[in-house]
């Protein structure tokens, strides 16, 4: 039976990263598919990178309660991942990784329960991710300030993941998510 494996961590920990890393793993690994009511960037294609829709069909979805997960990050840019789209790619016999945050990532483990496998990737650090964030060059000061915010509000969500990877070196720690992931497809 096909399993679900949800991500989560603060902005600039490795998450990505790591995940890339996994989906070469020969694990029949396949990225969730998420929904936004953003336009499409580039060439972002619907139902590819993420299904496209107006934030009136968002709002429509929400009440029909068809997301695992959402939100609405700013005012009418939704983000958010469909029940039903999850369910297609379970069926076609793929396992599914999820990277959310960390209220996303709750809501979906509640809602799989041991079908699924939270990891939080965790910093060494506040001031080894500050330094990280700092490091990328991509962030004026106050975004980066508002992440390592947002980073030490996750960190109160660790107890509630089934297990967390410190990612102090980078190897090492996709070592252990392989570890982990490839234990949990096979039990």
């Amino acid at each position: 039976m096909a399993k679900l494996i949800i991500f989560s961590a603060p902005s600039g920990s490795g998450k990505s990263t790591i995940i890339n890393y996994l989906l070469t793993q020969n694990l029949n690994l396949a990225f969730s598919i998420s929904a936004t009511s953003r336009p499409p960037r580039g060439t972002e294609k619907d139902g590819v990178e993420y299904f496209f829709l107006t934030p009136d069909e968002f709002r429509r979805r929400i009440a029909n309660d068809e997301f695992l997960e959402y939100e609405e990050v700013y005012q009418d840019r939704f983000y958010g991942t469909l029940k039903e789209q999850v369910e297609k790619q379970l069926a076609a016999g793929q396992n599914v990784v999820f990277d959310v945050d960390v209220v996303g990532g709750c809501n979906i483990k509640k809602f799989y329960g041991e079908r699924a496998l939270s990891v939080f990737i965790q910093p060494p650090s506040v001031e080894e991710l500050r330094k990280r964030l700092v490091g990328r060059g991509t962030d004026v000061p106050e975004v980066i300030e508002s992440r390592v915010a947002k980073a030490e509000y996750e960190l109160g969500f660790v107890p509630k993941f089934d297990t967390v990877i410190v990612n102090d070196d980078l190897e090492t720690a996709k070592a252990e998510a392989l570890k982990v992931i490839s234990q949990f497809l096979n039990e």
